[in-house]
């Protein structure tokens, strides 16, 4: 009778038994039960009971295997993670193949809680702190640095995440997350004077991942921006206000020189210049302090759009472009008329200031359903695509002289961007050298009101 042979401990041990067909195996069935078959048969001819010796040597071997049968289903039911018996046969492959794939499954396991251990040894390490919320929006884990910025503490674990940052900011924002895709700046309900960004992702279904970090450096040095430049646009305004009414006594005197006209025309122009860039300012910081004011007005749509085309044709008389008007929506907007006109009318006279003379203009307001979306597209001299992610940046310019040249003052849209932001929408810019462009105003369906 053959060794049975040995259960290894590690599967590379014995490789020659990963790679062997079944049929291996049970020929070692098959020559047992023919070694009983082969020892009844001699014995049964002796003394004349063949057959009853044959049915013998079948019962032993089906009692055999039910005894293998037992062993497999003990050790599988009570011991596991021991090492298994030794048996031969089929069985004893059963046991060696569940044996190593007990071991591969410990060796991923034990890798898997390795990584997930270092993850958490690296969150832990963070400034940031790192908050994560279940389906139910209750805090199942955080790191020390959200005890820092934002007060957790160990009595909080399983809380709703509301009940504990309960500004109706961060409300607002948890609820609508679609609604600020760069996250929320609040104020620390923990440290005084400082405030944190909280950046909120979805993950598997509803859960969310909450990231903040501590802000108030970054939030003091944009407050002393904002401080500068609205002093400082306040302060030229008095002196541009007397510069401009002073040249213009002189430009309308009819005996001036005509060397000293052309110099005070100069003047004049650059004096309106600057103040239209002081009024740009004004109304940038105006837009930033009144971010709170409620965009709720019906904006009747047709009759904005017809007001904007007229405005364009007034504009476009030293143009000559031909203007078109596209209006297939049947919704209104919901939000500020005065500064919605504003940004679109921005967006319009950019169109006719920038497309050669001759060209065309097409203004539009249409909706998909889900979104309501303006347009104005032109036929102009275009914006080469790696200007376009920069282009409502204040102050930045695609083309210095061609921008002094307009009267440009490189706040335009910048001024359409925080419009826009704060009636929930964005802009979408699509344009080529020499081949004219498309700016889109993306507004949710929530800012969409349909005319019954």
């Amino acid at each position: 009778m053959y060794e049975p042979y040995p259960v290894p401990e590690l599967a590379s041990e014995h490789k020659k038994f990963r790679y062997s067909s079944l049929w291996t195996f049970a020929k070692q069935d098959l020559r047992l039960l023919a070694f009983f078959l082969l020892i009844a048969s001699l014995i049964g001819f002796g003394i004349g009971y063949f057959w009853i010796f044959i049915g013998i040597a079948f019962a032993v071997f089906f009692l055999l295997q039910l005894r293998s049968l037992y062993l497999v289903n003990d050790w599988i039911s009570n011991r596991p993670y021991d090492v298994p018996p030794n048996l031969n046969g089929i069985w004893g492959a059963l046991l060696f193949n569940v044996y190593r794939a007990q071991r591969q499954e410990r060796i991923v396991q034990a890798e898997m809680v390795g990584l997930i251990d270092r993850a958490q040894s690296s969150l832990v390490a963070l400034a940031e702190a790192v908050v994560l919320i279940d389906e139910m929006h209750q805090i199942e884990w955080w790191n020390p640095a959200a005890q820092q910025l934002l007060g957790f503490q160990e009595l909080d674990r399983g809380r709703n995440i509301l009940t504990i940052l309960r500004q109706p900011s961060f409300i607002e924002y948890f609820n609508n997350l679609n609604m600020a895709p760069d996250g929320l700046k609040m104020k620390s309900s923990v440290l005084e004077d400082h405030y944190v960004q909280v950046k909120l992702t979805r993950f598997g279904g509803e859960s969310r991942l909450l990231v903040a970090y501590d802000v108030t450096r970054m939030h003091n040095l944009e407050q002393m921006r904002k401080d500068f430049v609205d002093n400082i646009s306040h302060e030229l305004r008095t002196p541009l206000t007397v510069l401009s009414g002073y040249i213009e006594t002189f430009t309308d005197q009819e005996d001036l020189n005509p060397r000293w006209k052309r110099a005070f025309d100069q003047m004049q122009a650059q004096t309106r210049r600057m103040n239209a860039l002081v009024n740009d300012l004004l109304l940038l910081s105006r837009l930033e302090n009144e971010k709170k004011i409620a965009k709720n007005q019906i904006i009747e749509m047709p009759s904005l759009m017809n007001q904007l085309y007229d405005d364009a044709h007034a504009y476009n008389v030293d143009y000559g472009h031909t203007l078109n008007l596209e209006i297939d929506s049947h919704c209104d907007l919901i939000g500020s008329d005065i500064e919605l006109a504003s940004a679109f009318s921005n967006l319009i006279t950019n169109a006719i200031k920038y497309t050669p003379k001759g060209g065309t203009v097409t203004i539009g307001w249409h909706d998909d359903g889900e979104q309501g979306c303006f347009t104005v597209q032109d036929t102009g001299i275009g914006i080469d695509p790696k200007h376009l992610p920069r282009l409502t940046e204040r102050f930045y310019r695609v083309d210095s002289a061609r921008s002094r040249q307009t009267g440009g003052t490189g706040l335009g849209l910048a001024i359409v961007k925080h419009v826009l932001m704060q009636h929930q929408a964005y802009l979408e810019i699509e344009s080529k050298e020499n081949q004219g462009s498309l700016f889109k105003v993306i507004f949710p369906k929530e800012r969409l009101y349909r005319v019954s």
